[in-house]
């Protein structure tokens, strides 16, 4: 029961879910009961507070009338009054009556709304009443709560649970279908009109009416979940969402799609989405009412209201209120669960007595890769990722061949019922969001279209529209902004283009674009037949595809080197001068396997370059398995083991078996290991190793190990490189004020040529300066890029307590941000004889003041007068997208 004008929305979900059900899937509350046994609630609910009806008046120590004529904010047609006529206690129950008001009244109809806010609030628990329910069109009685303090904002910010709502009971439409529903329903999120609303509808077994007779409807409310029920059979279940991390601590997705709130973080003090138990954790009251018409009840059904249903009143009778306690934990109302199976499992064909519901919190973005990576959701044929889609007309679009230009198109066909027509990724597989956010300057999403025949309605404009992340943000214009404002002609096939840039300051999320969408208006396209070809999302410039280091002179940390099962710990070891810093694997007597194994939440999605994609890898035994005849297998997993290949070495593209002493390559094409059954969608682990329980004695090291298109064209390098065997042009190694020349030193095989900075008597800074008149604008860079460099203390200064620092300067000094190492990621400090990596966020250093779009000097020094005696070298020093 909303108290801001916002039951359209509720209309809406139910039109929406009536076109659903049209679509085959049948009616969410055709309950199979013979599959469940409805349980009764434990032992360990307390009474703690309860009206019975029994007196003679309404009890005014536990309930206040509310008086007011405002509609409920729905356009309800009822003022709410105190009057005897309108609620009263009578035959142990109350009653709740709506009736015609008095000529001249500002409503035409008067009821009554009674709440206990302040006099019982409660948190956690059982709520439950035993009612029979009034009926006709326009009526809309209601058993919920809301919060007493509004702890998160006006409404829905703070919460709004509905125990029971139901609208128009007994009213047969023109089919004779009676409406019988109940409905649970939560209400949170941000302000109106940017609100959301989850629940579910329930219909008593045997078609039963709940206008009929009395039953008992309740909610179970724990820490994080509430359950719905209807004569102790439990119909709908919500949780509060639930986020998806990686390996970096990055939200990347939600486990669970439930309730969410929006309020001001207490440590930044900004608007910020939580994913918590927020609202539904503070103190509601209890509400009773019966409303008429308004946004909901006069919008279904049959429409409007009823007036004959209403002549002699309609009653809405109560005969208790209970409120119940967790003894076990009344602080978090868990463990006196009253369940059954499924109650956590969406209703589905396969589960058809399913309790779950899907909330509507926003999803996080993923981070993204920082790869511009194209995509082609239609060319000749349909990708299964994309599918064509047709949302609510019932229709199947078809694949239609059209001319020698074209050749197969998609052609979709609007019949009588309004709907919307294009390409869903939702529906895909795998359903996938696409992350168009690294093409923004310089990505598209284009298309091909051609009109066959007009709608009926000549007029009806012709829109684009794009949805991102589950519809957490859209953006829709008009079709022909995407070709210059040039009006549609039917029979001739004409190309749109809109640029990401302008969906982006439109207001598209473009980190998980998920459904394109090409119609003409809704409700006005009865007639239109069209074809839409070549869509594509990409960019000008070079085409970069996905790619995977599993190890290459370092370890990956989304990635690390792991040993399954035979407890020792795989290192980095030093190979020859080709190679370098390899990482070894070596195999005792304990049976394992051994190889790369991605971080928690870490997979690698190589379906973009399936066709030409391979997994790569160098290889050397160092010492055979003491069983000379032990297999050597290569196995990639993906989905958690979902999905898995295991081949010997000798299938790979070499077609060799591995001999000891010697370094030799290994190929497996992506295309081979996908028809082998393994989803590359979702690779999370890589395995190279001697058959299990033969590798004893087994020593062995791998390099240059990757998942890659080999034929993908150079792409020029992101960012800029400060010293990488040398300084850029117009950059230079630097002192400034001790009079010392940097210079450039050969280090190890795997550094080679490094930047080397000695520190003296005179206080220094030191690092790598740009010319003058010269920068660098990372400003493109600025959502992934970093500052990174690697460094090895050769001596350390005298005053070994001297801090360590990082300094970066931009515009001629006119902006600058200066940092300890260990604030790096990394959060080390210097080690004589150790090369350490030190990464610091572009973002960081824009949040602490720095103009990125002027970088001209880097530095990295012991504290100012602290260093004589220092000696350190940098190497791989770059700004980039790491």
């Amino acid at each position: 029961m909303n108290i801001t004008s916002t039951h359209l929305q509720k209309l809406t979900a139910v039109a929406m879910a009536v076109g659903l059900f049209s679509c085959g899937g049948g009616s969410e509350s055709n309950t199979k009961f013979d599959l469940v046994n409805p349980a009764e609630p434990v032992s360990d609910w307390t009474l703690v507070w309860s009206d019975e009806f029994d007196g003679a008046s309404i009890d005014k120590n536990k309930w206040t009338h509310e008086i007011n004529c405002n509609g409920g904010g729905n356009n309800e047609q009822q003022c709410y009054s105190d009057s005897a006529e309108n609620s009263f206690v009578s035959g142990g129950t109350l009653k709740i009556v709506a009736k015609p008001a008095e000529e001249g009244a500002p409503l035409p109809y008067t009821s009554a709304r009674l709440n206990t806010r302040y006099k019982a609030d409660f948190k956690y628990g059982r709520f439950e009443m035993r009612a029979k329910l009034p009926s006709g069109q326009g009526s809309w009685p209601a058993f919920w709560m809301l919060p007493t303090d509004y702890v998160y904002g006006e409404w829905p910010k703070s919460g709004e649970i509905d125990i029971l709502e139901a609208v128009n009971l007994k009213v047969a439409d023109s089919e004779g279908n009676v409406e019988a529903n109940v409905h649970g329903t939560l209400h949170y999120g941000q302000a109106w009109p940017a609100n959301k609303q989850s629940g579910k509808a329930y219909l008593l077994p045997e078609m039963a009416n709940p206008a009929d007779d009395f039953h008992t409807y309740a909610i179970e409310w724990q820490e994080g979940e509430i359950r719905w029920y209807v004569d102790d059979y439990l119909f709908a279940t919500q949780m509060k969402s639930e986020v998806r991390y990686n390996g970096k601590g990055e939200a990347v997705g939600l486990k669970h799609r439930g309730w969410f709130a929006e309020y001001f973080d207490i440590v930044t003090g900004e608007l910020t989405t939580h994913w918590d138990n927020a609202p539904f954790d503070q103190d509601f009251h209890l509400l009773l009412n019966l409303a008429v018409g308004g946004n909901w009840a006069g919008n279904v059904n049959n429409t409007g209201i009823d007036a004959a249903a209403f002549a002699d009143g309609q009653t809405y009778e109560i005969d208790y209120v209970h409120v119940y306690e967790c003894a076990i934990n009344p602080n978090t109302g868990k463990g006196c669960e009253t369940i059954r199976a499924g109650y956590k499992v969406e209703a589905s064909d396969e589960n058809p007595t399913g309790a779950l519901v899907i909330g509507e919190a926003p999803i996080p973005s993923p981070p993204s890769t920082g790869i511009a990576t194209p995509i082609t959701i239609f060319a000749d044929a349909e990708n299964a990722g994309w599918p064509v889609w047709d949302c609510c007309g019932g229709t199947v679009p078809t694949i239609e061949t059209d001319n020698a230009e074209h050749g197969a198109t998609v052609e979709f066909v609007i019949g009588a019922a309004p709907t919307v027509m294009g390409f869903n990724s939702r529906l895909g597989s795998p359903a996938k969001a696409f992350d168009a956010s690294p093409m923004l300057t310089t990505g598209s999403i284009k298309f091909d279209m051609k009109v066959v025949s007009m709608p009926s309605n000549s007029s009806a404009p012709w829109l684009f529209k794009a949805e991102s992340n589950d519809a957490t943000t859209a953006v829709e214009m008009d079709l022909t902004l995407g070709n210059d404002g040039n009006p549609i002609v039917a029979g001739e096939w004409q190309h749109y283009e809109f640029s990401l840039q302008t969906l982006a300051d439109a207001g598209l999320d473009l980190s998980g674009i998920d459904v394109l969408m090409i119609f003409p208006a809704w409700g006005a396209g009865e007639g239109a037949v069209y074809r839409v070809d070549n869509v594509e999302i990409s960019q000008d410039g070079p085409v970069v595809y996905p790619e995977l280091v599993l190890f290459s002179d370092q370890t990956n940390l989304d990635w690390p080197i792991w040993d399954c099962c035979g407890g020792s710990t795989p290192v980095e070891a030093m190979d020859d001068a080709e190679h370098g810093l390899t990482a070894e694997f070596a195999i005792g007597a304990a049976p394992t396997v051994m190889g790369f194994l991605s971080a928690e939440g870490v997979s690698f999605d190589a379906s973009e370059i399936l066709v030409e994609g391979v997994v790569q890898f160098d290889m050397k035994v160092v010492s055979a398995p003491s069983d000379a005849s032990a297999a050597w297998l290569f196995k990639v997993e993906a989905g958690g083991a979902t999905s898995a290949v295991e081949l010997p070495l000798t299938s790979s593209i070499e077609g060799i078996a591995p001999v000891t002493g010697q370094w030799q390559t290994y190929t497996f094409t992506l295309q081979s290991l996908s028809d082998a059954g393994l989803d590359v969608s979702e690779i999370d682990v890589v395995m190279v190793f001697p058959a299990w329980g033969a590798g004893n004695g087994a020593v062995y090291r791998i390099d240059n190990a990757k998942i890659y298109n080999p034929n993908a064209p150079e792409v020029p390098e992101v960012g800029l490189t400060l010293f990488k065997d040398m300084t850029p042009e117009q950059w230079s190694i630097w002192d400034c004020c001790g009079g010392s020349t940097p210079s450039v030193e050969t280090d190890d095989a795997q550094h080679g040529s490094v930047a080397q900075f000695s520190i003296g008597a005179a206080p220094t800074v030191m690092g790598f300066l740009a010319a003058d008149d010269v920068y660098y604008d990372a400003s493109a860079l600025l959502a992934s890029g970093v500052v990174r460099f690697d460094m090895k203390l050769v001596s350390a200064p005298s005053d070994a307590s001297a801090p360590w620092l990082f300094k970066i300067e931009a515009g001629d000094a006119s902006s600058a941000v200066e940092l300890p190492l260990s604030a790096s990621l990394e959060g080390v400090d210097p080690v004589v004889g150790q090369w350490q990596t030190y990464t610091f966020t572009l973002q960081s250093l824009f949040d602490a003041g720095l103009d990125i779009s002027q970088i001209d000097v880097v530095m990295v020094f012991p504290a100012w007068g602290a260093g004589n005696g220092a000696v350190y070298r940098i190497d791989n020093a770059a700004i980039t997208i790491p």
